[in-house]
């Protein structure tokens, strides 16, 4: 979205993230964008600007994960840029009831739902809000923000001044079976994921790269600023762009949990050093009511 150059082509791929450019159609299409540029041979154009400069599989039904072959039944979308045009940014409001709708809250009292702060991958704390069925077929490609009212409060004698949240967006079939995708070292995956320490929460709203789907942070240390206990803040996390496609009949969920939950594969966050207990000890919560409203931010790719 930043390149200066006038000629930029985005490529979406599933699958992991070595394997699938060395299928052959990824082989070939390589070599021509390198013909194009290194060589001067471009009968493909792209160094004229090819139309579609923007390329992405469709994950919709469920063929498994860490199978290529499989996957290649995802048909190919493409448009001119990124994000894509006319996306319809449409909020999902997290209920108390643990629910995910289009309606926001019109409740007078207020309420918070709980969870302890500390976790791992083998025992994450976790709060699930999940959708009713969707009634026709739904494509999210894009940018997901969450946005919650959250606060910290003591357990155990810690004196907690910090929250870390790590969210996941989640894909159940009319079964209720959770969909799982492929990632990035071929272990099952869902949808997307998003993390974000509490005490660096400072947005840069007036940064001309900031959007209302994508929260600028410049994470400087003047940024910083720790949490009081019991005091409700706002925060917004910005969670991976992804894509996907679910059908009627389809459930979408949102986790909050107090750690890495399956689908962190490499990249856990199980530091004792950086995660320790007498900032993070204690136990977290999200606050509902006439002037707390909680939501995730979904990007539509109209029909």
């Amino acid at each position: 979205m930043n390149a200066s150059s006038k000629l930029k082509y985005l490529r979406f791929i599933t699958g992991r993230h070595d394997l699938p450019f060395y299928t052959p159609d990824y082989v070939q299409l390589q070599k021509s964008f390198l013909d194009a540029f290194l060589k001067g041979h471009d009968p493909e154009g792209w160094t004229q600007g090819k139309p579609a400069r923007v390329g992405y599989r469709v994950r919709t039904g469920d063929v498994g994960y860490n199978n290529t072959e499989k996957e290649d039944v995802y048909p190919t979308k493409y448009y001119p840029s990124w994000p894509v045009p006319e996306t319809q940014y449409v909020k999902y409001f997290l209920t108390a009831s643990n629910g995910l709708t289009q309606s926001p809250s019109q409740s007078e009292q207020d309420m918070k739902l709980s969870y302890d702060a500390l976790g791992n991958l083998k025992d994450p704390k976790s709060v699930r809000f999940t959708s009713n069925p969707f009634t026709e077929e739904i494509e999210f490609t894009g940018h997901v923000v969450a946005h919650l009212n959250v606060s910290v409060t003591a357990s155990g004698g810690a004196t907690p001044r910090d929250i870390d949240l790590f969210v996941t967006l989640r894909h159940l079939d009319s079964t209720g079976k959770e969909i799982y995708y492929t990632g990035t070292v071929g272990d099952p995956v869902p949808v997307s994921k998003g993390w974000l320490r509490c005490s660096l929460r400072a947005v840069k709203s007036s940064h001309p790269q900031h959007t209302s789907w994508r929260p600028y942070r410049e994470y400087r240390s003047s940024d910083h600023s720790p949490l009081e206990q019991g005091k409700v803040y706002e925060v917004d996390v910005e969670i991976w762009p992804t894509n996907v496609v679910l059908q009627a009949g389809d459930k979408l969920v949102f986790e909050v949990a107090s750690g890495d939950t399956q689908g962190a594969g490499l990249f856990e966050h199980n530091s004792k050093e950086d995660r320790n207990e007498a900032t993070f000890k204690g136990t977290n919560h999200i606050h509902f009511g006439k002037d707390a409203q909680n939501w995730v931010s979904m990007p539509v790719i109209p029909k």
